[in-house]
């Protein structure tokens, strides 16, 4: 035990020395083995704590975005309907008003229409009339000794040719149309005066014809008596066409043409064939004169203008609804418009939230793909090996 092993300088080392020399090196050599297991279980188990509070990070952060994708779509259900039941309650109204204003614009046009088929058929059956006084002109003139005996009395004639003017006209025009003997600022008094529509002054028909010559060429026997009788008639009826012009035509007042009435059809015929400078003189003074049937024709073509007046008054009406029609289309449009850019840009924001939704899916699946087994496993080894060295340095 004494022996010296080797000797360390001037002094000899004996093999007891050695041997616990030896000793505290691999005592020393063990403890540093010992440290550098600790510290290595220590920086294992340090890892595995960064990397459990990684993966709780990572499943909470999942988690808020599985909630706010659940957001979302609810969010964006909620829009849909919302939207859906915004359009449908804009295209009920909107299609409600162009109904409405559609059965408005129909029923003018259908009253339009109508009346302007109730015209036309008057029109017709008034020149039907017309057609049939003609055809009974022949008849007429076989009554001529009637109307002689008739007219032999001026008053008596004066009353027939009034009568029959008044019975025409009452036939043709509405009470508000015409008005008998009404006096002008003149002082004279018209047989009839004839309203004219749109504010026109009135035309005043005279029915007093002088028929006392005209009877003179009726009865003249010899060619003196019938100059004689052609000489008074002329005379009498250029100064009554001269009173009608001087009395009736009141510039402002009533028209610049005055009618003179003659009641019968054979007279008129007479008149126009055999007197044709009175018939020019009487127009040049502006007085037309007229027959029964003419009266008759004159007085539908004022009722025809009077009608045409009523008609245009109405196509006013129509052009003020379809105007007002035109200004609420526009209105339409412009609101439909605005509508269309609302829509629109929803339609940009739901795209974009689309688009922000599929990005977060594409993150949670690439979380979702994220090989977390082996981390698990590495983490369950460490934590075995440190089981095991405890139990050994024990």
């Amino acid at each position: 035990m004494q022996d010296t092993v080797f000797t360390f300088g001037t002094r000899p080392v004996s093999l007891l020395e050695a041997s616990v020399l030896a000793a505290l090196l691999l005592l020393a050599f063990i403890t540093l083995l010992v440290v550098s297991a600790l510290r290595q279980i220590k920086a294992r188990a340090t890892s595995e704590a960064i990397a459990a509070d990684r993966i709780e990070d990572l499943e909470e952060h999942l988690a808020r975005m599985l909630r706010s994708q659940g957001e979302i779509t609810g969010r964006m259900q909620t829009m849909a309907e919302v939207f859906s039941s915004r359009q449908g309650d804009m295209m009920r109204a909107v299609n409600e008003r162009l109904d409405g204003m559609g059965h408005k614009l129909g029923l003018s046009m259908a009253d339009t229409t109508r009346q302007t088929h109730d015209g036309l058929r008057q029109l017709h059956e008034r020149l039907a009339v017309i057609d049939r006084a003609q055809k009974t002109i022949t008849d007429l003139s076989g009554q001529v000794g009637q109307l002689q005996a008739i007219l032999a009395n001026k008053q008596t004639r004066g009353a027939f040719g009034q009568g029959r003017m008044e019975a025409i006209i009452q036939d043709q025009l509405p009470p508000s149309g015409y008005s008998f003997q009404a006096t002008l600022s003149s002082g004279s008094r018209p047989d009839c005066l004839v309203h004219m529509p749109n504010g026109a002054p009135p035309l005043a028909i005279d029915a007093k014809f002088p028929l006392e010559a005209f009877n003179l060429l009726r009865k003249a026997q010899s060619e003196e008596d019938l100059k004689q009788a052609q000489t008074q008639f002329r005379r009498d009826f250029t100064k009554h066409i001269q009173d009608i012009r001087e009395r009736y035509l009141i510039p402002g007042e009533t028209q610049d043409t005055a009618f003179l009435f003659v009641p019968s059809e054979s007279v008129f015929a007479e008149l126009n064939e055999n007197f044709e400078d009175l018939v020019q003189k009487a127009h040049r003074a502006r007085v037309v004169i007229v027959s029964p049937s003419l009266l008759m024709l004159s007085i539908q073509v004022i009722q025809a203008v009077l009608r045409d007046a009523r008609m245009r008054e109405q196509a006013h009406l129509i052009q003020a609804e379809v105007a007002h029609l035109t200004a609420d289309i526009a209105r339409l449009n412009d609101r439909t418009g605005k509508l269309q850019a609302h829509f629109a840009q929803a339609s940009k924001d739901i795209d974009q939230i689309l688009i922000s939704t599929d990005k977060i899916s594409k993150r949670g699946r690439k979380i979702e793909d994220l090989d977390l087994g082996e981390v698990r496993g590495e983490a369950a080894t460490s934590s075995g090996e440190r089981v095991r060295l405890m139990a050994g340095e024990e």
